[in-house]
């Protein structure tokens, strides 16, 4: 372990550089086995003899049979110089698979490392299939007339004796000033903090549960652990980033005391058993979330407080998925990247289960050539093959004395980290601390509001002070109105919120965790839905299962719940308990909850439960082996959940400028967020080289109304530098007024022609009379670079020329193609009349469709999802100029119209309505692929249909059409002109 961090250091990821000084270094202990050249001759013998002077006994001769016909010569040859040298000879086999029938997947990897195809390996490929794992009496009667190099690989195998149990870990205790220990630390700490979130007075019983905590720390040895992660804490809130615990740590009174966590258990009533237990004696796993720009401060704090010879991040094992293994396996054999990309394609997700004939058929191609079988059977066989060792999210591995004593060091892949090699559950299994610093999204945001709110309107937040309990939220809420809401805004949500009606923050963490494989899969969700809705009887068998299920109405929904059952009815100690848990989570990987079903069930029982009640317990127990949510996670998350949720209720400016400035993140792309903040009452501004800056931004409207428009950012241009967004608004500031022409910005901000085309692609030359093609002929006329001698100088005018004005769909589509949204219209606005003529209705009016009717809808296809608990229903989003239809398409019809659900962006779906207060479905049952459609908006006959339609107000202003364009393109113009515009006729 120490020998191999040097030699992966000083090389990429991946590989490695080790000398011969770096092994004689660490040679010490070492059992060390030469692999022989092709040919052994006098100058390898000169090397052994080298080799043994500085090795001594501990070296060895590595004899393997090749079965290339030589076999017995050479290790008659290799005996020899054995003698010669005085290196003992062992017996080897240099195995590459475990059956031989695994060589032609072996020759996949090869040539997938290598890069190259079967056809193109040559001698990179083995000749046979013999380097394989072969049993004793095999090995014994290769080396038939060596049997002494069988001898001593035994006597190396019985000398390398090592168990996982010899590790000893440590972990640092830098953060307790000298003369004091880390518990008395952790209780000075402590105290302050509880004094801190309590103001008015600790009451008793927290002053007692942090006793309890605080004993159990100090017997188990963990307060070194606690204050590490109190000054990882520490360093981001000095620093203005925005964090917050999670997880198990949630249930810690002694975390929030600290201010890692933000969620009081004493108001949760939150399981300390299911942080720390002194029977598991297991280590604790606190997880912080950061902000996702700026965690990376947080990750280089602790690499320069600890150096990489104390600290490194955890590793996770990359798998093959479907996909990844027919691509990479359909290129090592030579398949075209068409066939390639078709069968991928044909793949929904992670499944492994290979693809069927239809599909292949269906696809055009033709399941029944040999390769393509060939190559579809390989692909089955890697998925779920080990592919890379990756870096892990965020999970930090920290120790007392050297890193490298216990596990390898390497460089990742990303610069200034390392990495160790072993992977998390490794962690876990070895009982070594793990701190996971890891990235959200939605705390980005949430920092970035905070600072606009500060800015413009005063109004200085933070997670803890943000206005509680809020009706206006709620209704909002209600109403799924939770667009970009962190948690709350994939389908399966918005259908939920409309029925559980969240009223308080308890009920957003229900709404958190109910939309989970967990409890429904336990078939916890309706039950609970029915005693909300008083359709259903409220009961508890007894008081004590009273007090453990009455926040969730008798139903059990939390991992924590199914705990404290365990306890107070099934008889279970609280170590055994967490052993419940920890069954619950490991289900379906290891399978062992089974083996507490009879001492749950029969427990019960003895304690005068109905057996009936007993097992419709523990079945609901069983169903939380599908991710089933901590209680104490689901309450972090739900205090995100209302802070997102008050952001954009009251301050929807707020919430569109900040979550567009944090992407990528969530379930929605720019245009469907910048739509939603439209649909609120914000006015959204384009894209200007005189009023962007790299940020979206809000400004003032000059109206009555307080709030503020939305300018759109730099950063929403597709491939345009934070670096010329800098430069360009460094210019504007230092020239003190506007920018005049394009000219003028080519001088100043000393943009390349790449960036400035950029901008003229994106339409961000309004302000100064530029439309999107005048804009990129004016580009096109411009130098290179400014030439210094006339910088203070006017460029020389370029001709003035009419361009044929963009239609309205070529403009969108350009829009789209540069920013991802357009400001112009939707898409769908365009095809509003033939989407009627075939019968389709807008989505805004199936609210007034009666439940049971069949309609047809159209729209962009903005979501597909296919949950595993959802038995093979795949749920799909369609967005129309109006807003958006939720489609449920069953199995079958999958089947029906496989390629449509799988590829289609522009969807037309006839099915049947169906409703359930608010929440309104499709059922789908026939399904047209309209992309073509799509494709086609940018061409003349569109026109027509956005002038009829009002999509762009340039139609209401008599724009000219390119058939009306009166002055002529001058002759050397014209091949620019093609390139430009080659949609359009110049004469």
């Amino acid at each position: 372990s120490t020998l191999i961090p040097p030699g992966r250091r000083r090389a990429p990821p991946g590989d490695g550089a080790l000398f011969l000084t770096d092994g004689v270094a660490h040679a010490g202990g070492q059992r060390v086995v030469a692999r022989p050249p092709p040919v052994a001759d006098a100058a390898y013998a000169a090397h052994l003899r080298d080799l043994r002077a500085l090795l001594g006994r501990d070296l060895w001769l590595a004899g393997r049979y090749r079965y290339r016909g030589d076999d017995a010569a050479r290790l008659w040859a290799l005996a020899q110089l054995s003698v010669e040298t005085r290196v003992p000879l062992v017996a080897t086999n240099d195995a590459r698979m475990h059956v031989p029938d695994r060589k032609p997947l072996l020759d996949v990897l090869t040539c997938i490392r290598e890069h190259c195809t079967v056809d193109e390996a040559g001698f990179r490929l083995m000749a046979n299939a013999e380097r394989h794992l072969k049993p004793p009496d095999e090995m014994a009667r290769l080396f038939r007339r060596h049997p002494e190099a069988v001898m001593r690989t035994m006597e190396i195998a019985e000398q390398c004796r090592f168990s996982l149990d010899e590790l000893r870990y440590e972990y640092p205790d830098d953060e307790a000033p000298p003369g004091t220990t880390p518990q008395e630390e952790l209780i000075r700490l402590a105290r302050e903090g509880a004094a801190w979130r309590y103001p008015d007075g600790t009451p008793d019983s927290v002053n007692a549960q942090i006793d309890y905590e605080l004993g159990l720390i100090g017997q188990l040895g963990y307060a070194a652990y606690f204050l590490t992660v109190h000054d990882i804490v520490r360093f981001a809130r000095s620093e203005g980033i925005l964090c917050q615990g999670r997880g198990s740590a949630a249930n810690s009174t002694v975390c929030y005391c600290l201010g890692i966590t933000s969620v009081d258990p004493a108001r949760m009533d939150l399981l300390f058993e299911r942080f720390i237990s002194a029977e598991r004696n297991e280590p604790p796993d606190i997880d912080v979330d950061f902000e996702h720009e700026r965690r990376e401060e947080v990750i280089q704090y602790i690499y320069r407080k600890y150096g990489r010879e104390r600290a490194g991040l955890a590793a996770t094992v990359i798998h093959y998925r479907s996909r990844m293994a027919v691509r990479e396996v359909g290129r090592a054999l030579g398949l075209s990247e068409d066939a390639i990309s078709t069968l991928a394609s044909t793949i929904w997700g992670w499944r492994s289960d290979g693809i069927e004939s239809d599909h292949i058929r269906e696809a055009g191609l033709d399941p029944d050539d040999r390769r393509l079988g060939l190559a579809l059977r390989l692909a089955r066989e890697l998925t779920g093959f080990p592919r890379h060792l990756s870096q892990h999210v965020g999970g930090f591995v920290i120790t007392r004395g050297p890193l490298h004593e216990l596990v390898p060091i390497a460089n990742a892949a990303m610069a200034d980290r390392t990495t160790i090699e072993w992977d998390k559950d490794d962690l876990d299994a070895l009982g070594i601390l793990k701190i996971d610093v890891l990235a959200l999204g939605m705390l980005s945001c949430i920092r970035k509001g905070f600072e606009l709110l500060d800015r413009h309107y005063g109004l200085k937040l933070n997670l803890a002070t943000v206005p509680s309990e809020d009706p206006a939220v709620y209704d909002m809420l209600c109403r799924a109105d939770s667009v970009g809401v962190f948690q709350v805004e994939s389908r399966a949500q918005m259908t939920m919120l409309p029925r559980l009606k969240p009223r308080n923050f308890y009920d957003l963490v229900i709404e958190v965790a109910i939309v989970r494989p967990g409890p429904i899969q336990g078939d916890m969700v309706h039950p609970y839905l029915r005693r909300r809705n008083g359709e259903e009887e409220v009961g508890y068998p007894s008081d004590e299962l009273r007090r453990v299920l009455g926040k969730t109405l008798g139903v059990p929904l939390f991992q924590e719940q199914a705990m404290k059952i365990a306890i107070v009815a099934g008889g279970f100690s609280p170590s055994e308990a967490d052993r419940l848990r920890r069954a619950m989570a490991t289900f379906r990987r290891v399978g062992t909850i089974h083996t507490f079903q009879a001492k749950l069930i029969d427990g019960m029982v003895a304690n005068g439960y109905d057996r009936d009640f007993a097992e419709r317990c523990f079945r609901q127990i069983e169903g939380f082996g599908e991710y089933g949510f901590p209680e104490s996670h689901a309450a972090s998350f739900a205090l995100l959940v209302y802070v997102s949720a008050w952001l954009k209720c009251h301050h929807p400016d707020v919430f569109a400028a900040a979550i567009l400035n944090a992407q990528p993140m969530g379930f929605y792309a720019p245009a469907q967020l910048v739509r939603d903040a439209r649909d609120h009452g914000v006015e959204v501004r384009p894209v200007d080289v005189n009023a962007s800056g790299w940020d979206n931004t809000l400004e003032k409207t000059g109206g009555t109304d307080a709030r503020h428009a939305l300018r759109l950012g730099f950063r929403q241009i597709k491939g345009f530098a934070e670096d010329d967004a800098g430069a360009l608004v460094g210019a504007r500031a230092a020239l003190g007024r506007p920018f005049s022409d394009a000219a003028e910005i080519h001088r100043r901000a000393r943009l390349s022609p790449t960036a400035l085309g950029r901008l003229a692609e994106a339409d961000a030359f309004g302000s100064i009379g530029l439309g999107r093609r005048e804009a990129l002929w004016a580009v096109r006329a411009l130098p290179p670079a400014p030439l210094p001698l006339f910088e203070a100088g006017e460029n020389r005018a370029d001709p003035e020329v009419e361009l044929p004005q963009m239609a309205i769909g070529e403009a969108i589509t350009h829009d789209y193609a540069t920013l991802r949204l357009s400001l112009r219209a939707h898409p769908l606005a365009l095809l509003r009349s033939e989407m009627e003529a075939a019968g389709a209705v807008p989505a805004k009016n199936l609210m007034g469709t009666k439940d049971g009717a069949r309609v047809t809808v159209s729209g962009l296809v903005l979501v597909r999802q296919r949950p595993g608990t959802a038995s093979g229903v795949i749920f799909v989003t369609l967005e129309d100029e109006t807003g958006v239809a939720n489609l449920v398409v069953w199995p079958k019809t999958f089947e029906r119209f496989r390629r449509v659900v799988m590829s289609a962006r522009l969807m037309r779906v006839t099915g049947r309505l169906q409703r359930e207060g608010i929440v309104i479905h499709v059922v789908a049952d026939r399904m047209e692929d309209l992309t073509d459609r799509l494709r086609a908006l940018a061409g003349p006959d569109f026109e027509v249909e956005g002038r009829r339609n009002g999509a762009n107000a340039a139609y209401e202003n008599g724009l000219a059409r390119a058939d009306e364009v009166r002055n002529p393109i001058p002759e050397a113009r014209q091949i620019a002109a093609r390139r430009l515009f080659p949609s359009r006729d110049f004469h």
